[in-house]
């Protein structure tokens, strides 16, 4: 039988029919999010996808992190010598103050290590120990491993209006990997519309649009998110997308009554995609949960199965195992 090269094995996964597990920063509950070390326990796990949320350095390069700000995620408030960079900035018309990635090259990230950002849920075990990647480092990780990529970029209005904006070298990264192509094994996802719609027309890559449980998109874009997630509202995003990426809730809010999202986003040719499948208590419904210690670990796979049920046609998920077992069991 011959043997295909990881590249080759990614593409095949996108013409396998069964829904897809997405590692939801990699396999994050079980190490700092967006590491070379959760990306690759994904992978070994079984995930489909990698997914890394993209935001640039000050010279420009793409790293993983699930915000600009990191102080949440990395170790820089005990760098002496990066006190004076912490600030308080306007993202997406909220005051946030921190340490952020785009007064930093990405020599200088180099010297922070990454820590969990739910301490109190999944413990610090692993801080200290890891790196922050670049998106070519993880695309290079996918490649050689045979899965695929789902990126996110985030907050790209607010990238653009500092000169510092993210589309066009995170195409200019998949071309340079031969995944600039509808058939390639990546997704592109965002929270915003222009940007996608802006990338509908130079790239053939998928592209997911995010919604959330509330709100609105940043870049005034829709009116908000329930709007976009009424049928006349998907048949809109059906013109620039390949899917959605809604919040899980959006679905089904913990044990009620399923809306009609999947059976109206798939009339209107749309692939669903919802966020965040996780194993504790703390997240999971009522029904689900094991005992009363909010970090223990419930029935998540029972949960992904009632989505499953739903027609969902992936998912994103911090336990990739628990993700592929509840995917598989339906064969």
């Amino acid at each position: 039988m011959m043997l295909l090269a990881g590249s080759a094995v990614a593409e095949a996964r996108m013409q396998d029919e069964r829904p897809i597990v997405i590692a939801h920063r990699g396999a994050s509950g079980l190490r700092p999010e967006h590491t070379i070390a959760a990306y690759t326990l994904a992978i070994e796990q079984g995930a489909d996808f990698i997914e890394p949320d993209l935001v640039p350095t000050k010279d420009g390069v793409l790293v993983a992190r699930h915000e600009n700000e990191i102080s949440e995620t990395t170790d820089v408030s005990t760098h002496p010598e990066f006190a004076r960079r912490k600030a308080t900035k306007t993202i997406d018309g909220k005051a946030v103050t921190g340490w952020f990635t785009e007064d930093f090259t990405l020599a200088e990230l180099r010297t922070l290590r990454a820590k969990e950002r739910l301490p109190l849920l999944r413990g610090t075990a692993h801080d200290g120990e890891f790196a922050i990647p670049t998106f070519d480092e993880i695309v290079a990780l996918a490649k050689a491993r045979g899965v695929g990529v789902y990126p996110e970029t985030k907050h790209p209005t607010y990238f653009a209006s500092i000169g510092l904006g993210t589309d066009a070298p995170l195409v200019a990264a998949l071309r340079k990997a031969g995944w600039d192509r509808a058939d390639a094994p990546v997704f592109i996802q965002s929270f915003e519309v222009a940007n996608l719609k802006a990338l509908h027309r130079v790239t053939k890559v998928r592209l997911i649009q995010l919604m959330d449980a509330s709100g609105a998109p940043a870049d005034g874009e829709a009116p908000s998110y329930a709007a976009m997630a009424t049928a006349d509202g998907l048949r809109a995003v059906a013109t620039y997308a390949y899917g959605i990426g809604p919040a899980k809730a959006l679905i089904r809010d913990g044990d009620a009554v399923p809306s009609r999202l999947v059976a109206d986003a798939h009339a209107a040719g749309l692939k669903v995609h919802p966020w965040t499948f996780r194993a504790e208590n703390f997240f999971l419904p009522k029904s689900l949960r094991s005992g009363i210690d909010p970090r223990a670990h419930g029935r998540l796979q029972d949960e992904i199965a009632r989505y499953l049920e739903l027609g969902v046609d992936g998912f994103f998920t911090d336990f990739p195992l628990d993700g592929v077992r509840a995917r598989d069991a339906r064969r």
